[in-house]
């Protein structure tokens, strides 16, 4: 008994440790833990289930893994590729691993994690204010962090913790709802707002389609383009600081990623609109090379040219490797095929097996959520593929416990 508490113990430890070090941004960090975590963790059966997210993410590395060959490529700029392209895979298997079954409550273990995540990041804003005296949100932010879809994760878990089965106390309910919603503020970050709404209304039930599902949407969409508009009418400035700046970013939302024409020369516009740019740069570089770079990419170690030098992370870069859209990263690296395999690995999350237990079919729930974030989390931050993020090794950790589930169910089933 003490082996088995003690096993719990250390591979929630591995799971913290996993989630925790993409956000130090340094991938070489990132892919050594994980890599040696699955090393570790190794198991001797995975379900079909992982086994089709996996496949994806393997058909998309060996298609630009085998275009490369095709190529001159610079031994650096190969090797880099293959650790970023392999980071949905290796990901995915860490979460499933390490998703044990004499783990009490696994989703315990998301919401502990969340908390202490986001205790860190209060702290790092209460330092970088106290040191640096900072009022701005853009400089705020670039000392604490951007976003953190994992804490979205863990605060839905909090949320939903009697429909999700999840043994914690009133008082820790709420100081973890407070925390984890007070630092997920703080991170002003559009998407995660969204990220959290969507993820709402999926655990509440409103994508099964239903009349009550059809009004409650249409209700909310109406009330978010009201909310638009007035912050559109209000017309928040460029430039400007605190809340303002959050409004103004909100206001060209919309827009900013979906522009067709960018004036590079229009530094305000440029900036505004820079991953639209990104991707008419990529639709403009990749089908020159012809119908069968269209289909297969420019393989692992290919870049886009973005024609100027433009300041990225910590340096000016005019070749990047990795774009902010996900679907044109997969574009540039393993052509039209690759982003067919990508939509396909985002439907697996709407083909759920239905179930009567609350538990199950609130996951089921959640990885429609997930589903439909998804689509967006691509157009904007590269979904999985995103250095500083640990949605993979969530879903893989989400998918064995449901999966953990279905045979729990089975087995009394045939009792």
């Amino acid at each position: 008994m003490g082996l088995v508490i003690k096993k719990e113990i250390i591979y929630q430890i591995l799971f913290f440790a996993c989630i925790g070090v993409p956000y130090l941004t340094t991938y070489e960090l990132t892919f050594a833990v994980w890599s040696l975590t699955a090393i570790l963790t190794l198991r001797n059966k995975y379900s079909f289930t992982i086994l089709q997210h996996l496949a994806c993410f393997t058909a998309i590395f060996i298609i630009a893994l085998i275009v490369s060959f095709t190529r001159e490529v610079a031994t650096y700029n190969f090797l880099r590729d293959v650790a970023y392209m392999l980071k949905p895979i290796i990901g995915l298997l860490v979460g499933y691993q390490l998703c044990k079954n004499y783990i009490k409550n696994p989703l315990l273990v998301i919401a502990n994690t969340g908390i202490i995540i986001a205790i860190l990041h209060l702290l790092v804003i209460v330092y970088s204010i106290g040191l640096y005296r900072i009022t701005d949100m853009h400089v705020l932010r670039r000392y604490s962090g951007y976003f953190s879809d994992f804490e979205v994760y863990a605060i839905i878990v909090l949320i939903f913790y009697k429909e999700l089965n999840v043994e914690v106390s009133r008082k820790k309910y709420q100081i973890g709802i407070l925390i984890l919603g007070i630092s997920i503020f703080l991170y002003l970050a559009r998407t995660n707002f969204i990220q959290l709404a969507i993820f709402y209304l999926a655990l509440k039930g409103y994508f099964v389609v239903n009349k009550r599902s059809i009004m409650v949407v249409s209700t909310l969409v109406i009330a978010v383009l009201a909310s638009y508009a007035a912050i559109y009418s209000y017309n928040p400035k460029r430039g400007s600081k605190g809340f303002e700046a959050f409004l103004y970013k909100v206001k060209i939302a919309p827009v900013e990623p979906f522009k067709t024409k960018v004036n590079s020369e229009d530094w305000k516009d440029f900036n505004d609109n820079y991953r639209s740019y990104e991707t008419i740069s990529t639709l403009n570089q990749v089908p020159k090379g012809g119908p069968v770079t269209i289909a297969f990419g420019e393989g692992l170690g290919s870049s886009i040219d973005l024609k100027r030098e433009v300041w990225l992370q910590s340096s000016f870069m005019r070749y990047i490797p990795f774009l902010h859209n996900g679907f044109m990263t997969v574009f540039l690296k393993s052509g039209v095929l690759g982003d067919i395999l990508l939509i396909l690995s985002i439907t697996l999350f709407f083909r759920n097996k239905r179930f009567n237990d609350p538990r199950i079919r609130h996951l089921n729930y959640l990885m429609t959520g997930t589903g439909i974030f998804l689509i967006m989390s691509y157009y904007v931050f590269m979904g999985l593929y995103f250095v500083p993020d640990s949605k993979s090794v969530v879903l893989g950790f989400l998918l064995r416990y449901r999966d953990n589930l279905y045979l729990l169910f089975k087995t009394e089933e045939i009792a």
